[in-house]
């Protein structure tokens, strides 16, 4: 019998408790990804990692390699971006600083160590994705470097391989760390070289 009390029912908050343990999921596969490789993880070792229950798993994501791309990216949003201040060359060496940053943390050290053979392998689509991801964040920036006049036009995949390449190099290598003084002298002689090989109008 009712007691003439309405009860309602709490209204679920967006991104509330399964927000948390997706991203609880994404940081344990990117870990564990690090740590043993794509090709060694398991659904078991992520949820244990994350502390939620297989099923939470295989709901969220029920394709292996899906899990994998969405965590490596979820890892790989800060690298992938380049601000726009309307200074070309201060935001290309924020940008190195960024992404050295990233490389040069024990994580970031592993991670680039467990993708690299996915890369020869081609198991897993997740670093193509990464790597398209950081192309278009840069073609952005630079299309608009071209267009204020900044830069003359350039192919923006090249300028990117151009002055992230030496961080891989300095990071990878270990000997030292890789400095804004590293990073305004990469910028400093790609986007000399560019300007140079303009043609004169």
């Amino acid at each position: 019998m009712s007691d003439g009390t309405t009860h309602q029912t709490p209204a679920r908050r967006p991104g509330g408790r399964n927000a948390r343990v997706r991203t609880q999921i994404l940081t344990a596969t990117a870990e564990l990804v690090a740590r043993d490789g794509i090709a060694g993880f398991r659904y078991e070792d992520v949820a244990e990692f994350a502390g939620v229950h297989k099923t939470s798993v295989y709901r969220n994501w029920p394709d292996r390699e899906e899990l994998v791309a969405e965590a490596l990216l979820h890892y790989a949003e800060d690298l992938a971006s380049v601000a726009d201040t309307g200074d070309i060359h201060r935001d290309l060496v924020d940008f190195l600083l960024a992404l050295a940053g990233g490389l040069e943390t024990p994580f970031g050290r592993a991670l680039e160590q467990a993708i690299q053979p996915a890369r020869q392998r081609s198991t897993v689509q997740a670093v193509a994705r990464i790597l398209d991801q950081r192309v278009a964040a840069m073609r952005g920036r630079v299309d608009a470097a071209v267009d204020r006049g900044e830069l003359p036009p350039v192919d923006s995949s090249f300028l990117g391989e151009m002055i992230s390449g030496p961080v891989h190099l300095i990071v990878n290598r270990g000997m030292r760390r890789f400095t804004r003084t590293d990073a305004e002298r990469i910028v400093g002689v790609v986007l000399a070289g560019i300007r140079a090989m303009a043609p004169q109008t």
